[in-house]
């Protein structure tokens, strides 16, 4: 296992991919801040640090599909996953190789992300308030804990499928499923009950009359509202939308459920993984 990890993480040091996440999170880290102090000055309000700060979940969701796809589909091209078990390593070694390798490298892109956000921001939009600090780390803690979900699922789709172009597809189309999907959810939800009461003139009086609130079609309510708010807070995707707007409510249990969406994920995958005829 050792030799497994040294190996992947001296891969890792000159990976492409790798590097142009780093270097695209830190980028972003400096346009997110940059743009609202750039708005701030223009319209003449405030805006502060926590505002976008944690935009990087969404980021973090489509690039662990681009990294894990290319890294271990190069794997699968090179011959170097079945050399590595002819050597006598054994499958489970080097599922978790992969997966841990993985998972630090998105944890290295998100903190690419926060060091430049905070060193462009705090000079230009000041430190964030004292009632937004702790909610803000809150959400930062769940994004890792995300982070992790979000690459077990990649890395069991890039272990188990042996063509790259192939796990690049599968892993990219289906994180942004998960993103529009938990988009879907959330605007949803987030339908008032009644349409808001309006107001008119009438030809007759010439004198502005109210119209009482209707229903909303689109209102969800009873069971199906149940299970919107239950998937809103268990899908990755539904938790990267909250998270990214610092929207989130439950974030114990959010984090909960990206445990476990990673453990049976990753259990599942070594169980396949050994049934896999690697070519």
């Amino acid at each position: 296992m050792n030799k497994l990890l040294s190996a992947n993480f001296s891969r890792l040091k000159k990976d492409i991919s790798f590097r142009i996440g780093i270097l695209y999170m830190f980028a972003i880290g400096i346009i997110v801040p940059l743009s609202n102090f750039i708005t701030m000055k223009k319209y003449g309000y405030t805006i502060s640090l926590e505002s976008g700060f944690c935009l990087y979940a969404f980021f973090m969701a489509i690039l662990s599909s681009v990294f894990c796809s290319l890294f271990i589909g190069t794997e699968y091209n090179d011959g170097t996953m079945r050399n590595k078990l002819i050597a006598g390593h054994s499958r489970t070694a080097v599922y978790f190789s992969f997966l841990i390798v993985s998972i630090a490298a998105i944890f290295l892109m998100c903190l690419a992300y926060l060091i430049s956000s905070l060193c462009t921001g705090i000079p230009l939009l000041g430190f964030f308030s004292d009632a937004a600090f702790p909610i803000v780390l809150g959400h930062i803690g769940t994004i890792f804990i995300l982070a992790v979900a979000f690459t077990s699922i990649c890395t069991a789709a890039a272990m188990l499928c042996q063509n790259k172009a192939a796990t690049a597809t599968v892993c990219i189309l289906g994180v942004f499923i998960f993103l529009f999907f938990g988009a879907y959810i959330r605007a949803r939800l987030e339908e008032p009950e009644y349409d808001q009461a309006y107001y008119f003139e009438t030809e007759e009086t010439s004198e502005a009359e109210s119209a009482p609130p209707t229903p909303n079609p689109w209102y969800v309510s009873g069971t199906k509202r149940q299970v919107y708010e239950f998937l809103h807070d268990f899908l990755p995707g539904n938790q990267a939308m909250q998270l990214c707007t610092l929207s989130a409510d439950n974030l114990w249990k959010m984090s909960f459920y990206s445990i476990l969406i990673a453990a049976v994920v990753t259990g599942t995958g070594i169980y396949v993984f050994y049934r896999e005829n690697i070519n």
